[in-house]
């Protein structure tokens, strides 16, 4: 019997529901004037790249960037041909008007720049992770415009590209069948002289552990191809570093397609490796990569009954777009246009953070925590450690012999 065809993917991964009224392009016919908050790293390896090749595509224009150090902003503008640099925020803010801010500072920071620009009038691109916790996160929403923007998107380019697209088409149409199982891993490794940078292990400065600072592309990935969780069971330790936070932790997650997950995040993994694995009823799909992911990161493996023409459609990735932070702001600018919400904002960019504080509170009181139960009022709300004993600023014990 033939495989029945599948329906043609979406050009776009999020059409506009029929009928649903469509703002008029706010920046129609010129280029979206940016601007890069702070001059490290991130923003000189992954936000100026992904700006210039849109820049060269007509797209972008970069105006400004801003460093609370003035050698530092001044060599980066220097180095990618930005006019103008500044120590202030609010001074680059009111002076240049950008349309879009890029973020690229320490997450204790994200808050309260986000704000700034967002109040400015700009749309908001954040590093991950976005903010310390879910209070910030909503403060940061409530800042939002209504109709047309301005939103506030983060960073999370795994999701973004060729591979991820169609996985995440396949599993919208059960073409495999229903999702079962799903395993999620970020094992890495990070040595005692990473943690020896002082803003490192700490809960005000980093955010979090592993589980936070660095298992949050694949848990976001994971959420954006499976859809909303409804319960999570954790554990959490401090096997190594003399750190305020974890250096590993473990999770088992309840869908709300009734599909179950574990989720493991070290920084004890001298094999680092970065996976997801999700075993449908008719195929297993597994993506295995580190940093980042393209087509052949990607395999499919059929169960035994599946004819080989249909296992072959599933294979059939498309042309190659890695994921990337170029594939990421590409629609993010793109949403700009269309004076839509971008993807990874709002309710879409909260349920990454909501699963992460919620495996916190599971690991550090021993319960099961359900989507949702988070809120006003309760200590992870405000702080993901949420003062548990052992776990608060100041209370780590000492690392075993």
């Amino acid at each position: 019997m033939p495989p029945s065809p599948l329906p043609p993917r979406p050009l776009s991964p999020l059409p506009a529901e029929p009928g649903s009224p469509r703002p008029a392009a706010p920046f129609a016919g010129r280029r979206i004037r940016a601007a890069v908050i702070g001059a490290g790293a991130i923003g000189r390896g992954s936000h100026l790249p992904a700006l210039a090749r849109l820049a060269e595509e007509g797209e972008t224009e970069v105006v400004a960037a801003v460093d609370v150090d003035k050698d530092a902003v001044t060599a980066f503008c220097a180095e990618a041909g930005i006019p103008h640099a500044y120590t202030d925020l609010d001074l680059m803010l009111a002076e240049q008007r950008p349309d879009l801010v890029t973020v690229c500072t320490p997450p204790t920071l994200h808050r309260a720049q986000t704000v700034a620009a967002l109040r400015a009038g700009a749309w908001v691109w954040c590093e991950k992770p976005p903010v310390p916790s879910l209070a910030e996160f909503d403060a940061i929403e409530a800042e939002e415009g209504t109709e047309g923007g301005p939103y506030a998107s983060i960073v999370f380019q795994h999701r973004f590209g060729s591979g991820s697209r169609h996985v995440r088409w396949l599993l919208a149409e059960r073409a495999m069948g229903r999702p079962l199982v799903a395993h999620c891993q970020t094992t890495w490794y990070r040595d005692a002289a990473y943690y020896a940078v002082p803003w490192r292990g700490r809960w005000h400065t980093e955010g979090g552990g592993p589980a936070m600072g660095h298992g949050i592309h694949q848990m976001d990935l994971l959420l954006d191809l499976l859809g909303p969780w409804s319960e999570v069971r954790a554990m959490a330790g401090r096997l190594v570093h003399a750190v305020e936070t974890e250096d590993v932790s473990t999770a088992l997650v309840r869908f709300a397609n009734g599909a179950l997950a574990t989720v493991v995040n070290s920084v004890l993994s001298p094999d680092e490796v970065s996976r997801i694995r999700i075993d449908c009823e008719r195929a297993t799909v597994e993506l295995t990569h580190l940093y980042g992911h393209a087509n052949d990161n990607w395999h499919i493996t059929p169960a035994p009954d599946v004819p080989s023409e249909q296992a072959d459609t599933w294979r059939d990735f498309g042309p190659d777009v890695p994921s990337s932070h170029l594939e990421q702001l590409r629609e993010l600018i793109a949403s700009m246009r269309a004076g839509e919400r971008p993807r990874s904002s709002g309710a879409d960019g909260r349920t990454s953070l909501e699963l992460i504080t919620a495996l916190y509170k599971s690991a550090f009181t021993d319960t099961t925590v359900r989507a949702g139960e988070i809120g006003p009022g309760d200590p992870y709300y405000t702080a993901l450690h949420g003062g548990a004993p052992g776990w608060a600023p100041g209370a780590a014990e000492e690392v075993p012999a």
